[in-house]
């Protein structure tokens, strides 16, 4: 069900649970989680973060949310993880894009920025994930 995927989602995002645990908190295999999550993040990308009390601004890039921060005068926090991922099959595009240099591992680089509200906004690739 689209809710379910939506929900798992947003709680993996909130809570930096691993798939793993979600799928032992919901009942359903590791995978199923994986491919939800993976369905759900770039609609919630695509539809950017809404700014509280700013109706019709939305932060889509990480360019957006400097600009946005610049022209409000707001001071941001900035951060950055690597999360261990699954190493993608051989002989696939993009299999190499995840490997860490300082980990030596296969990982997904997450940057987390907040604002003095302590309003987060992750974001992956560019994309800009409430």
């Amino acid at each position: 069900m689209f809710t379910d995927r939506v929900l798992v989602t947003l709680v993996h995002l909130r809570h930096r649970l691993p798939h793993a645990a979600l799928a032992e908190l919901y009942g359903l295999e590791r995978s199923t989680i994986a491919r939800a999550i993976g369905e759900i993040r770039p609609l919630l990308a695509e539809r950017g973060f809404a700014v509280p009390d700013r109706p019709g601004v939305r932060l889509r890039t990480l360019a957006d949310v400097f600009a946005y921060a610049a022209a409000e005068n707001v001071t941001l926090r900035i951060d950055g993880t690597e999360a261990q991922v699954r190493r993608p099959k051989a002989h696939r595009p993009g299999r190499c894009a995840f490997v860490s240099g300082k980990k030596k591992q296969n990982t997904m680089k997450t940057t987390t920025i907040s604002d003095s509200q302590r309003a987060v906004r992750e974001c992956m690739g560019g994309s800009v994930v409430a």
